[in-house]
């Protein structure tokens, strides 16, 4: 599958910058205690040059050897604090920032959890997983050691060029001209190094999502021995990382060659001048010694720019892309506005429902029915009709263009999502199952419940026979996607899953479509049980399912065509008669032996003893 070429969109800094200060006002006071410690560092290091003009003027030049002691105690101390200082800023400051970290990252995951269906639709899960974990990562530059450490360059630089000025004020001039020179050129650099850093997040971003659905989808790959086509996709994204980490280390690497020229002329300014200024004796050696010291000090914060400039740059490219996710409207943003839904009887009717996934595409249009509490509706139609939209819609995944869809008369926009959603129970045709134990899987829709609650939603989903064959029995891992378990076995336990949650409202989407038949009748029985007493839809394609419905709607381009019970319909003589027999002739063809004598009566029979 070739890739999709991705829209670039451009990085909002302003927005970043508003991002950034929030972040950095949150943790002001450990970052100001970092700051402090940090000064206190940067100025302890100061110590060791500013005394060289001392050693060499006087205890050398001077033979004042008392003051030799006093010069080692003060650089002793010195190093001292510096080492306490480094020790206390990478605890507070890198602690903080792996809080922060984790504070981002559970912020993100909490948004990403809340956003509509259609967002997962349109957004590779990789990308996502991408967003909560490696963007998040960046954050660590700005409320951790990066943002106190340029502070504490910037501190040395211009302390170190006052000193500078102090000693010879004509050498420290033309420096100045060559640093302003290279500030000019890093500021470029940084301008064109920003876009890239956020695409290759970007990239990063679709080659993890990307490679997430192949391995997801691995037997998929194996059956249609596409694993050559995957090697290839991954290839091209792999080798577009590559480019742009390239095109990075490129303009990274360029700036700390520049760095390294622009001290190299500096030296060259210091040589030349200084040691003029010596033989002219309006310096003194020990002046020269300090002065070269002091520039060293001027120009490490420089290379410093270079390397958290590109980090802090890397934070915010990370910071926009997070915005782009906690900006988007969650599911249940004006839930504080709305009704709560503390009990539900559970009849549902659709008013005149119109939907559409694009524009001017209708997809459903002027829908309307009543299921009333405890009853089940079943929706059948050709594929493509809009069935599951339906679904969807009952759901709440998606809302209506125009029309309503009300639960006990009440318009399901008008109450609380989350209210609404505790009192439905799902079960498809491809049910999900965590990488876990059974019983934490049957446990997923009710934490709380007891362990004899578990067997006993189980028992009536027919689980509990092959879970008892099991050598760890409930606590057996089923693996991902439940991997471990036959499609039937994962079925009753999505089963289970729903009885355990004790829903008002239960949707069973295809549940039992492409299971064996002796699968299927387990759990049919189990769904029998499961939809006893509760508001059920119902897609499905078996008899069994569709005769016991209270009402089949018949659904066919977006539009109800027939209503009613199933010898009703069959009575009509239409579009369902048409499904019905297509159908009828299948179950028949499965049940009746070769050769044997058919008539309707024992075709009903040992379909209804196989099926029902």
């Amino acid at each position: 599958m070739a890739e999709k070429p991705q829209k670039k969109r451009r990085i909002s800094f302003s927005k970043a910058w508003g991002d950034a200060r929030e972040l950095v006002w949150a943790h002001r006071r450990r970052l100001a205690l970092g700051g402090l410690l940090m000064i206190i560092s940067r100025l302890a290091g100061l110590v060791l040059p500013a005394s060289s003009k001392y050693l060499i003027d006087d205890v050398i030049g001077k033979q004042r050897l008392e003051m030799l002691k006093w010069i080692a105690l003060a650089i002793g101390l010195a190093t001292v604090v510096q080492a306490v200082t480094s020790f206390a800023l990478s605890q507070i400051l890198g602690v903080a920032a792996q809080y922060a970290i984790t504070q981002m990252r559970k912020r993100v995951q909490a948004k990403v959890e809340r956003l509509p269906v259609s967002y997962f639709d349109s957004t590779q899960s990789g990308q996502l997983i991408s967003r909560i974990m490696t963007d998040a990562e960046g954050i660590r530059n700005l409320v951790g050691t990066g943002l106190v450490q340029l502070v504490g360059s910037s501190i040395t630089a211009i302390i170190s060029i006052a000193v500078l000025f102090w000693i010879n004020w004509r050498m420290t001039s033309v420096t100045i001209v060559v640093l302003a020179l290279f500030g000019g050129v890093l500021y470029l650099a940084f301008t064109r190094l920003r876009p890239i850093f956020r695409e290759r997040q970007e990239i990063n971003a679709q080659v993890t999502g990307r490679l997430g659905e192949s391995l997801g989808g691995i037997r998929v790959v194996k059956s249609y021995t596409a694993e050559k086509r995957e090697e290839l996709v991954f290839a091209r994204g792999a080798h577009r990382l590559f480019r742009n980490i390239a095109k990075s280390m490129t303009g990274v690497s360029a700036m700390t060659g520049f760095s390294s020229v622009i001290i190299g002329a500096i030296g060259v300014v210091v040589i030349l001048v200084g040691g003029n200024s010596v033989i002219a004796r309006t310096m003194t050696l020990g002046d020269l010694f300090m002065y070269i010291f002091f520039t060293g000090l001027m120009a490490m914060p420089i290379i410093e720019f270079t390397a958290i400039g590109t980090q802090i740059t890397e934070a915010f490219a990370g910071l926009d892309r997070i915005r782009e996710v906690l900006s988007s409207v969650t599911e249940d943003e004006e839930d504080s506005s709305k009704l709560p839904l503390p009990n539900v009887k559970g009849a549902i009717a659709f008013e005149d429902v119109h939907f559409e996934y694009e524009e001017n595409t209708p997809v459903l249009e002027g829908i309307s029915f009543d299921s009333a509490a405890g009853t089940t509706t079943a929706l059948v139609g050709s594929s493509g009709s809009g069935k599951s939209t339906i679904l969807n819609l009952v759901l709440n995944f998606i809302q209506p263009k125009k029309g309503r869809v009300l639960v006990d008369g009440k318009d399901i926009q008008t109450i609380k999502l989350r209210d609404y959603r505790r009192h439905l129970g799902v079960v498809l045709q491809e049910n999900f199952l965590f990488d876990g134990t059974i019983i934490d899987n049957v446990r997923f829709s009710n934490t709380h419940a007891t362990f004899d609650q578990v067997k006993e939603a189980c028992r009536i989903a027919y689980c509990d026979d092959f879970i008892e064959k099991f050598e760890n029995g409930y606590e057996t891992i089923v693996g991902e996607r439940g991997v471990k378990l036959s499609g039937g076995q994962r079925q009753r336990i999505a089963i289970a899953r729903a009885l355990l949650a004790n829903p008002k409202i239960l949707i069973l989407d295809e549940a039992t479509s492409s299971l064996d038949s002796e699968s299927e009748k387990k759990i049919q029985d189990g769904l029998k049980s499961l939809r006893m007493g509760r508001t059920t839809f119902v897609i499905a394609h078996r008899l069994s399912t569709i005769r016991s419905a209270n009402k089949i709607l018949v659904v066919e381009e977006g539009k109800i065509v027939e209503s009613g019970t199933h010898d009703d319909l069959l009575r009509m003589n239409g579009r369902y008669k048409q499904l019905y027999d297509k159908q009828y002739q299948f179950e028949k063809n499965q049940f009746i032996n070769p050769g044997e004598d058919f008539t309707p009566d024992l075709a009903e029979a040992k379909i209804t003893n196989n099926r029902v």
